[in-house]
């Protein structure tokens, strides 16, 4: 694999991937059910020689490109749903839905992809097996990708690929740059609900009532310090209230409080630790002051878990299509999460971060993904492209 002429292939299909990505990022939709945006990524896959797979349940699309060998399947991904937020940015590309935006970079994801497609296209005889071309909705909180492995995204070959790939654009490292580690890269995310019953009176007789709203301070702080006390540090856990409400009014004592919050892990163990941790405080700091609690979890994503052997492969890769220079360990993890774990869970694989910060902004400063101002450089998709194409590309060990 000559990784110049890699690159310079990439270069040559930017202007069609830069379009593709702008008509994306016009016409952005939330979740599961985007059939606009199907139909953007149909209409731009439609002259390639692709065997195509239209899911039901939602809008993704599985396409697979053989080439001349039988070797097992690489699978490549591009999640395509946006964000319910408002874009400022000013682009003259800017959203044309309210309140919808790409926000995170889903589009110059599935833009890549269909770049890559494109490449690995004309070298298919150089393929040393299949390419499954994920191209996924709803990674948004809706677990597309725990659908499509339902609905049979593995199925499509056998046997089941032998790797997995996927790159997530980031305006908080340099464009151009990837970085990776084997490992916990990610952490699980589900969302815990917390309704506190006390009894309501006046604000001026306390005795008289059992107020909930010091009893859900108290459960808040019981629950920080049992984070950092019951937990191993490099093993770490996440718990943090986001949203408390109590009362109506000055004067009244509430019969209940509610909170709700995120809980984040790195591992399935910390991860169930936690639970078990809130039920326990939830249950006995009420009950101290004559309350209760009723504890909801709604389970999230799992851990992303890059397999070692995947993670080497993308390194060296990468040093060789991009130079050592653009490659970078990652010491932590991040503690946001992506229901690309579910693919992790069932095929070895990694995801890397591309950097794709603007050349005039400081990654430090730069406004991030999720941002309603966030700006992404273009610029990185064409190693964004050649990444996605060389992993497809790479020997088979």
């Amino acid at each position: 694999m000559d990784a110049s002429e890699l690159i310079a292939q990439a270069r040559s299909l930017q202007d069609g991937v830069v379009t593709l990505r702008r008509e994306l990022h016009r016409s952005p939709e939330i979740g599961n059910y985007l059939p606009a945006t199907r139909a953007i990524v149909e209409a731009a896959l439609e002259d390639l020689p692709l065997d195509l797979h239209r899911h039901d349940r939602t809008s993704g699309i599985v396409a697979v490109l053989r080439g001349d060998k039988d070797g097992p399947a690489t699978l490549l991904r591009g999640d395509m749903d946006a964000l319910r937020m408002p874009e400022d940015t000013g682009l003259e590309f800017a959203s044309e839905n309210t309140g919808v935006m790409h926000a995170c970079g889903h589009d110059l994801h599935t833009a890549m992809l269909v770049g890559a497609a494109r490449l690995l296209t004309e070298r298919r005889a150089e393929l040393p097996g299949p390419v499954v071309l994920m191209f996924q909705p709803g990674e948004e909180g809706h677990h597309g990708a725990r659908i499509m492995l339902e609905e049979g995204l593995l199925d499509v070959v056998s046997p089941l690929p032998a790797r997995a790939f996927a790159i997530h654009v980031s305006t908080s490292f340099a464009s151009g740059a990837i970085h990776v580690r084997p490992g916990p890269q990610m952490a699980s995310s589900d969302e815990v609900r917390i309704t506190i019953e006390g009894s309501g009176g006046h604000a001026s007789a306390p005795h008289r009532a059992i107020d909930p709203v010091p009893v859900a301070a108290e459960l808040i702080m019981a629950v920080q310090t049992a984070v950092t006390r019951e937990f191993n540090a490099l093993d770490p856990g996440v718990v943090t209230f986001g949203h408390v409400s109590a009362g109506t009014t000055h004067n009244v004592i509430p019969e209940t409080a509610y909170l709700e919050g995120t809980v984040r892990a790195l591992s399935a163990e910390t991860r169930s630790r936690l639970h078990e941790m809130l039920r326990r405080v939830a249950r006995h700091v009420p009950a101290a002051h004559g309350a209760s609690a009723s504890v909801e979890f709604k389970e999230g994503y799992p851990v992303t878990v890059n397999d070692a052997d995947v993670t080497e492969l993308v390194t060296t890769v990468a040093e060789d299509v991009l130079g050592a220079a653009a490659v970078h360990h990652m010491v932590h993890p991040i503690m946001g999460s992506e229901d690309w774990s579910y693919v992790l869970e069932q095929v070895p694989g990694a995801m890397a971060f591309l950097g794709a910060c603007m050349p005039d902004q400081d990654p430090e400063s730069a406004p991030s993904n999720h941002s309603n101002l966030v700006v992404f450089d273009e610029e990185a998709m064409v190693p964004g492209v050649a990444m996605y194409a060389a992993m497809a590309l790479a020997p088979l060990a």
